[in-house]
């Protein structure tokens, strides 16, 4: 006998979505009826029915194991669904709210000499600032972090490389306003002095020093895992044909683990560019444009979120929703090319 030649009685589709139709019923009869919520309520209480008339048809129909398989698969769909529901949300409130002042103006003029009562008024020195401090955090954390957790899984043995990772992992549940307090009393109050006549210098790179340490410790254990998902068989390949240790690191583990490194690199860059204590901190913000992040106030796109959202004006959240809505778009586009350049792998040629 063949699989092609076993017959079973299965549910139909529609008596499935007949018991999805009473159930959700059912669920708006009882939350209705007593008054006890609202369609939320209905939602999560028709699943429950629902779940329960599927196993009891599935019974009768197909058996008790298809029954149980059928209820499982439906509870997982469930899950998916539940999960996908806020992120939506987020999305849909975001462009329904940020579409208001999606304009050429916001994004060509600052908030400089902007009163309460002025419409205008746009995110441009926000949107340079949170380029520069992403930027130059960036070029600052990755390749230290990459090195790094190239050193814990190549080389890295005994109690310094345990040392290591210990650190690491300490360094990941910081909190960001911590980071900007390191920076803040290290370097602006101590070091800038030095350098600006005794004057503390709030900047746009003491902003990047510290969504560095925030980002450091994500990438060193994103790409960690990363390479030790490697096979060892490449390595012992390159390693067989006379290939140096450090070439076949660079030309065989490094572009097999691309793809993973990349997200990694992406999640710290994401986490950096939607900080607001540490940019408020130790680069001040600002109203007016400033392209030297070196000197003097800048502002970013969250912090420039989290001043608009709280501003009395009437026009600031239109403001804030539209900055929020341009800061996901910015890292949802980062995102995309690194993604688009990590598939240039070397060994997929």
């Amino acid at each position: 006998m063949t699989p092609g030649n076993i017959r079973t009685r299965k549910l139909s589709t529609a008596v499935v979505l007949g018991i999805a139709v009473a159930a959700v019923a059912l669920a708006a009869v009882v939350v209705f009826g007593l008054g006890i919520g609202n369609w939320v309520l209905v939602v999560a209480l028709g699943g429950v029915f629902y779940l329960a008339g599927v196993y009891v048809a599935a019974s009768r129909v197909e058996g008790r194991r298809a029954a149980r398989n059928r209820t499982w698969s439906a509870l997982i769909h469930s899950a998916c669904v539940l999960a996908i529901l806020p992120l939506a949300s987020v999305v849909w409130t975001l462009v329904s709210k940020g579409m208001e002042r999606l304009d050429g103006d916001f994004f060509g003029s600052s908030m400089n000499n902007i009163g309460a009562r002025d419409p205008e008024g746009g995110a441009y020195h926000a949107i340079v600032g949170t380029l520069e401090q992403v930027g130059i955090a960036t070029v600052i954390t990755v390749p230290l972090g990459v090195l790094g957790a190239i050193y814990l899984v190549e080389y890295g043995r005994g109690r310094f490389a345990a040392a290591i990772r210990f650190f690491v992992d300490v360094m990941t549940g910081i909190p960001s306003i911590v980071a900007g307090l390191f920076v803040l009393s290290f370097y602006v109050l101590i070091v800038t002095p030095w350098f600006n006549d005794g004057r503390p210098g709030f900047s746009g790179f003491a902003a990047a020093l510290a969504l560095s340490v925030l980002m450091l410790p994500t990438i060193v254990r994103s790409t960690e895992e990363m390479l030790r998902l490697v096979p060892g068989p490449l390595r012992e390949g390159a390693y067989a044909l006379g290939v140096p240790k450090w070439k076949t690191i660079l030309r065989i583990v490094l572009p097999t683990a691309l793809s993973g490194i990349v997200t990694g690199i992406m999640l710290a860059i994401a986490r950096a560019a939607g900080e607001t204590a540490p940019v408020l901190l130790v680069a001040g913000g600002g109203a007016a444009i400033n392209f030297n992040a070196f000197e003097n106030n800048q502002s970013s796109l969250a912090l420039f979120v989290y001043q608009q959202a709280g501003d009395a004006s009437r026009y600031a959240p239109a403001r804030a929703w539209t900055a929020a809505l341009t800061l996901v778009a910015l890292v949802l586009i980062l995102t995309i090319a690194a993604k688009l350049l990590a598939r240039r792998n070397q060994l997929t040629r």
